[in-house]
């Protein structure tokens, strides 16, 4: 009970100063993850192996490696390409530059993942916006909660389906098939009520407008044959992406070797190119994961996930309600990758009882979709958007826990909301 109460003190006390900013977010991590390891909370030296109750080394090695490749991609001139050739198609118009970023990162999370895509995708809308002199903060939290919506509609879209795939035995089809009509109008009314969400940031200012649209897109290509170059090995990452059930190799190892070619192909000096990681995001990421293996180590969250089987009892459709909307709550404070790694065995005790597999399905998807929707909930519920955040904070435009919180929990709650019907009305 002592450890019990030790663990969700640190964490709690961590997490406000996280959610208030009066310490750097790194520092907080860092001096929670000490005190767990100094008072014996954390399963030892199996925090660095264990994926379920340690640091998830898949995560780390995928963003450091596709750091490097955005880094080696940056240096040809393409985003700066890319922003001119957004603001030209939208005609300035901030809506409708809004809605072009949001489909593209919609469109390509579900095959490249959701913090791949905010990779490639937030360094355009940086360039796109200081070019038409707005701020680009709405617009990147716009894509974070769009890719996080969109990732959820396959197996590889998002790394919670991954774990949930594996322990309940489904197929990308049945992702396809169960979680894509529902992403597709979640998605769709998203666009829409982004009008009223960000109308306050949707202005511009004409003589910016002008300046870029007189602009040639052409001329901001700096090294056209290391253009060519990256995007032969980028295109080989993406298929290997998407390619790697089948093949069993970890997106991980596909990004890291993907960076090794990068880097041999470039000829850039390496020290410039390690200048483009964003070590402060990565280090957050192993205190974080630290943090959450001290949750699972002493029961904390298995306690959570007993507590609500033993209050759903025999009643399916209120598991599958608790699933969608209690997901997405806890998902929020503990990122959604470790909360469904945890909760995934929980999850599969309750689906064991069901009456027929129809239902046991069905409260698959229940979690599925409150995991994935609730990755929009805070700034640290999802590994996209603390991605996201440390690429504005480096480009000068830092966006606040509190900022994206504000967005992100009405984007949860209108999803989950509408994702609960659709359980209701589909599976009950």
């Amino acid at each position: 009970m002592a450890a019990v109460l030790a663990v969700t003190t640190i964490f709690v006390v961590a997490f406000f100063f996280i959610a208030t900013e009066r310490v750097d977010k790194v520092k907080t991590v860092l001096i929670a993850a000490g005190l767990m390891a100094v008072l014996g909370l954390i399963p030892g030296e199996q925090v660095f192996f264990s994926p379920h109750a340690g640091i998830d080394w898949n995560v780390i090695f995928l963003l450091l490696g596709m750091m490097i490749i955005v880094g080696v991609v940056k240096q040809t001139g393409l985003f700066d390409y890319l922003a001119i050739w957004s603001a030209k198609r939208s005609r300035g118009n901030p809506y409708r530059l809004m809605v072009m970023l949001m489909l593209i990162t919609a469109v390509a999370s579900p095959f490249l993942d959701n913090v791949t895509i905010i990779m490639l995708v937030a360094p355009v809308t940086l360039v796109v916006c200081r070019r038409l002199g707005i701020s680009a903060q709405p617009f990147l939290i716009a894509e974070v909660l769009a890719a996080n919506i969109g990732g959820a509609a396959t197996l590889i879209g998002d790394p919670p389906n991954i774990i949930i795939a594996s322990r309940a035995g489904l197929s990308f089809n049945d992702f396809l098939v169960h979680m894509a009509p529902i992403v597709v109008l979640v998605f769709a009314l998203f666009v829409l009520f982004t009008r009223v969400l960000f109308r306050s940031a949707l202005r511009t200012d004409p003589d910016s407008v002008e300046a870029v649209l007189a602009l040639r897109e052409r001329r901001a290509i700096r090294d056209p044959r290391l253009l060519v170059r990256s995007l032969i090995v980028l295109a080989a990452v993406v298929a290997g992406f998407c390619l790697h059930s089948v093949v069993h190799v970890a997106p991980s190892v596909i990004a890291l070797v993907g960076a090794g070619v990068m880097v041999l192909v470039s000829g850039l000096d390496i020290g410039d190119i390690l200048h483009e990681v964003e070590w402060p995001t990565l280090v957050f990421f192993m205190g974080l994961f630290v943090m959450v293996a001290g949750l699972v180590h002493t029961g904390v969250i298995a306690a959570v996930g007993a507590a609500a089987s033993t209050w759903v009892g025999d009643d399916y459709f209120l598991a599958a309600t608790a699933l969608v909307f209690g997901s997405a709550l806890l998902g929020a404070f503990v990122d959604n990758i470790p909360y469904t790694a945890t909760m995934a065995p929980v999850v599969e005790g309750i689906v064991a009882d069901a009456p027929d597999p129809e239902t046991a399905r069905s409260l698959w998807w229940a979690f599925a979709l409150g995991a994935d929707f609730g990755g929009n909930g805070t700034a640290v519920a999802a590994s996209a958007n603390v991605v996201a955040l440390g690429i504005a904070a480096r480009a000068g435009q830092r966006i606040s826990f509190w900022q994206f919180t504000k967005y992100g929990a009405v984007v949860t709650v209108f999803s989950c909301v509408i994702a609960w019907f659709y359980v209701g009305v589909r599976y009950f």
